[in-house]
């Protein structure tokens, strides 16, 4: 499989975009984190082409308009993950999730239909193997209790991505769980 590799910038450090030939996103990584990109790609496509490219115009847009603060820029950006099919069930939903909202592990699992509350582990699993960083807003889901718990790429990331969705403030500790719909 033939995928392009470009470059993008960003306050919280150069991005790794991974894109098909539909320009559809495939994989959206921190570059200090280029092993876990190669490794999923690996895990998911297999063998895999990385053609250097210069990043999509819209996609490239809409992640700058979003760093310039106009929080639902990337809703619209079209993404493609290969993944179980609970992977891929939390990823669609992770989608579904507001910017300047968070919602935690527990309802999350509930929303995917699992009632025993240990179903939130498998739901943290999976959120932590989103291959697409920001787009696939995998920052948005935190512990019941208010803790930010883990994120691939680092919980400095993680709060200053709810800071910049206003889901917390700078001077807070706890992010503002929002009660979502169907959430």
């Amino acid at each position: 499989m033939q995928l392009f590799l470009s470059r993008l910038p960003s306050p919280l450090g150069e991005l790794l975009l991974v894109t098909d030939a539909q320009q559809t996103i495939r994989a959206l990584e921190f570059a200090d984190h280029t092993s876990r990109l190669h490794r999923g790609l690996r895990e998911h496509y297999g063998s895999t082409e990385l053609v250097d490219s210069t990043a999509p115009e819209a996609i490239a847009q809409a992640i700058a308009r979003y760093f310039a603060g106009e929080r639902e820029a990337l809703g619209a950006l079209p993404t493609a993950t290969a993944g179980t099919d609970l992977q891929r069930r939390v990823w669609a939903a992770l989608r579904l999730i507001p910017a300047g909202a968070t919602t935690t592990y527990g309802k999350l699992a509930k929303e995917l239909g699992f009632e025993d509350p240990r179903a939130a582990i498998d739901i943290g699993a999976a959120n932590g193997a989103n291959p697409i960083a920001i787009v696939v807003p995998c920052h948005r889901v935190i512990a019941s209790n208010g803790d930010l718990k883990g994120y691939a790429w680092g919980l400095h990331r993680k709060r200053w991505l709810l800071e910049h969705e206003k889901a917390m403030s700078a001077s807070s500790t706890v992010p503002q769980t929002l009660t979502l719909p169907g959430f």
